[in-house]
């Protein structure tokens, strides 16, 4: 595999793989482990879309490999003023050892991938967030023991997200069901997808039928970056989609509460579960980094 940008890249082996390494990671920065495994080599960050987690992670995932990351804004950089993707994926190449990019159009970043002779990073486009979903696992695995035989419940903006997070749940033995407001749901491509890989699936608008019996409960914000426009018409829509109390206890007792961050209080989710006892959010945001580490490790690390 030369690039990463879709989950379904991956096999359900890749996927355990990936946690296996990622909890090692984990454990060896805890006890102050040197890991330097990728010393001296350069990782390209073309950001279109602002974030916290995604470049953070990824500048001090490089970091502690004992490389370096370069954070490269459109603006800054030649791609902003009309050289071709093409042309800035064949002169990066030349430079650094893998690219990440977190753009608008899932266009771009294959694109990049096409033109590119080192690896291509899927970090956040229109139709997928694949790097988002093995943090998502990592941190199911480390709360349950397991990711096999679990429901995993999806509330609100059928998104990127939620598209990586149905097929991966289909490609590891998870049960999905979301619950989105008509004209909200999940793409129909990756609902056949998932399907395809042998997923129980279920698409429904009523949130109290996706939790129930749920082992983990996952929402997203209702206005997403490039949907600000929309931000009346969705707040109308999700009316009675928020991750509250009420709903939780609908789940299993011991259910977990995932947010792939940054989150809206009071908006899809209560601040009450934020910041209660069945949250996982911030122990997912860590996991963050230590999943990035493990992808940069598959793709840019030794044979």
């Amino acid at each position: 595999m030369k690039d990463f940008l879709s989950i379904a890249d991956l096999s359900r082996e890749d996927i355990l793989k990936l946690i296996e390494t990622a909890i090692d990671l984990k454990e060896k920065r805890k006890a102050g482990k040197v890991t330097e495994l990728l010393k001296n080599q350069s990782l390209a960050m073309i950001f279109e879309k602002s974030s916290t987690r995604t470049r953070v992670s990824f500048e001090v995932g490089m970091t502690d490999f004992g490389a370096h990351a370069l954070y490269l804004n459109p603006k800054d950089i030649q791609i902003g003023r009309g050289e071709t993707i093409e042309d800035t994926a064949r002169t990066l190449s030349r430079y650094v050892h893998g690219i990440i990019a977190r753009v608008y159009s899932h266009e771009t970043v294959a694109r990049l991938a096409a033109a590119s002779t080192v690896p291509v990073i899927n970090a956040l486009s229109d139709r997928e967030h694949p790097c988002q979903i093995i943090a998502d696992f990592m941190t199911i695995q480390e709360y349950k023991g397991r990711l096999e035989g679990l429901k995993f419940a999806w509330i609100g903006d059928g998104n990127n997200v939620c598209n990586s997070a149905m097929m991966g749940c289909a490609l590891v033995g998870m049960e999905f069901a979301a619950a989105c407001p008509e004209g909200f749901e999940p793409d129909a491509e990756f609902i056949e997808k998932a399907k395809a890989f042998g997923g129980k699936i279920t698409i429904t608008r009523d949130p109290k039928e996706a939790a129930k019996d749920a082992d983990v409960i996952y929402t997203d914000v209702w206005v997403s970056m490039g949907d600000e426009e929309e931000k009346e018409r969705r707040f109308k829509a999700f009316e009675g989609y928020q991750v509250n109390t009420e709903l939780l206890a609908l789940a299993k007792p011991d259910v977990m509460v995932e947010h792939c961050l940054p989150a809206h209080r009071g908006e899809e989710i209560s601040a009450e579960v934020m910041d209660g006892p069945h949250s996982a959010v911030f122990d997912e945001a860590e996991n963050r980094l230590h999943a990035h580490k493990a992808i940069i490790l598959k793709l840019m690390g030794p044979e």
